[in-house]
């Protein structure tokens, strides 16, 4: 190696026996160097370390199409309002066992690149490139994707996500260095996923070499000891989801997610250095001891039997709300589908139901807004079809904002709560969420089951999602011709 590689990781050594926290982000920064270096400076410091460099993308990756397409089993609950993007990587040098997952049939100039992929467990992946417009809500996160299960003989979805993301709070960027507040938007970051320390370091060292400020740079953290690192057939699989909800500037958001954004780089050390894993990172903690929504229960009894009066002449079934999914650390030690579950929200559902389509058969959501009381930055409701997880439409929570009103006049508490109509047409209803019946995964059949999911994205105090004991959980009533 190097000597200027030895020098680079000997002054973040110093940084860091000096206090300068390299974990993925988050608190106060230490200082405030904004300083963003040469990517091709970066390439060479990485040559001169002896890692081999490929290219990959970090791009938009449409579940509804490519579940059309037959290229994935199901839509895994994607939420109906929030866009994905996914690095696709090639595979790595002498790579044998397959990948699964590839964009290639629709996007043909992605031959060769995979959403899901394995990972030597010396191996790193960097993006370095813009934050997104401002949106409600932004964040990046590896998730363990497949494993083998020696008793079925084969891998299973597990989808899980390995830890807290970087998000729009807690992110390093040039508008907020060193995770200090500040403006996390249309800024520059560098993102390191790897799985070994001394790995991360010496990204680390070839980014100073290069010029860029530390105060920048995060880390995506696999922790070695929850996964199978390797490229054989019984390792795990990896995927990276960066996701995005509610631009400011629709037009900005929809020029953000149409082009591949940064530059994405799959490195692999040439040799093989002494393992140096990661351990488990400390977890955000959620909640904050303030269940302060269920003192709105009289208030949300009251919206209860305002709707049922309102719709007195229907068969009204009241939908059971619970815990859809937990996270990600539960799902890996009980081998279960999480469907890509995120630490930055709570997921609730309701039981299962049909929707035809008669004028007297619908949903109405309704309880506490969330975002509004303050348990929330955002929060939505969508629906989806139950056999193939595919959601299909959604509303949040500034349109839910004042619906409660006509129900409650006069209740001041009103203001913290929503009601909203779900049904095949609208029939002009400003306050209605049309589902469709096709095209395939885009709407849910007639006669298919479907159920009502709700999100609540990151609690301010603790910068991840509210604890869900703390929130008052939204409810539906379906309501049929008698």
């Amino acid at each position: 190696m190097k000597a200027s590689r030895f020098i680079c990781l000997a002054v973040i050594l110093l940084l860091v026996a000096g206090g300068l926290s390299l974990s993925s982000c988050g608190g106060e920064a230490q200082g405030g160097n904004t300083s963003v270096g040469d990517i091709d400076a970066f390439r060479e410091a990485l040559a001169s370390d002896e890692f081999t460099v490929q290219e990959g993308k970090l791009e938009v990756f449409n579940i509804l199409d490519m579940y059309n397409a037959g290229l994935i089993p199901s839509c895994w609950g994607n939420n109906a309002q929030a866009p994905y993007m996914v690095y696709k990587l090639p595979e790595s040098p002498g790579q044998t066992a397959p990948n699964t997952i590839t964009d290639a049939p629709l996007r043909p100039e992605n031959e060769g690149l995979w959403g899901d992929y394995r990972l030597r467990r010396d191996e790193a992946i960097v993006y370095i490139g813009p934050t997104p417009p401002e949106c409600s809500y932004f964040s990046y996160r590896s998730y363990l994707a497949g494993r083998y299960f020696p008793a079925v003989g084969r891998s299973q979805r597990v989808f899980a996500s390995l830890g807290d993301t970087i998000n729009n709070m807690t992110i390093n960027s040039t508008g907020t260095p060193g995770g200090k507040a500040g403006d996390a938007f249309e800024g520059t970051t560098v993102i390191i996923t790897a799985a070994d320390s001394s790995i991360e370091q010496r990204v680390r060292a070839a980014l100073q070499e290069a010029g860029y400020s530390m105060d920048v740079v995060n880390t995506d953290i696999i922790p070695q000891s929850l996964v199978r690192m390797g490229l054989e057939a019984e390792a795990d699989s990896f995927v990276f989801i960066h996701r995005v909800a509610f631009f400011e500037d629709e037009q900005a958001g929809e020029d953000y997610m149409a082009s591949a954004q940064g530059t994405v780089l799959r490195l692999t050390p040439q040799t093989v250095d002494d393992p140096d894993p990661f351990a488990v990172p400390e977890l955000r903690v959620r909640g904050t001891g303030d269940a302060s929504e269920l003192d709105l229960t009289a208030d949300v009894e009251m919206l209860r039997q305002a709707i049922l009066e309102k719709h007195a002449g229907l068969l009204a079934t009241e939908l059971k709300t619970s815990i859809w999914l937990l996270e990600g650390y539960d799902a890996i030690q009980r081998g279960i589908d999480v469907l890509g579950e995120n630490r930055d929200t709570g997921y609730l559902w309701t039981d299962q139901f049909t929707l035809g389509d008669d004028p007297e058969e619908f949903v109405i959501v309704y309880g506490v807004n969330h975002a509004a009381f303050g348990k929330a930055t955002y929060s939505n409701v969508s629906i989806y079809g139950f056999d193939i997880k595919n959601g299909v439409a959604g509303v949040e929570n500034t349109s839910l904002a004042g619906t409660a009103d006509e129900y409650l006049p006069g209740n001041p508490n009103a203001k913290y709560l929503y009601v909203w109509k779900i049904a095949r047409d609208a029939g002009g209803d400003p306050d209605c969420l049309a589902v469709p019946t096709w095209p395939g995964a885009y709407g849910i059949p007639l006669d298919a089951n479907c159920y009502i999911a709700f999100r609540a994205y990151l609690e301010q105090e603790t910068r991840v999602g509210p604890y869900w004991f703390e929130l008052f959980y939204d409810r539906a009533i379906k309501f049929d011709p008698r």
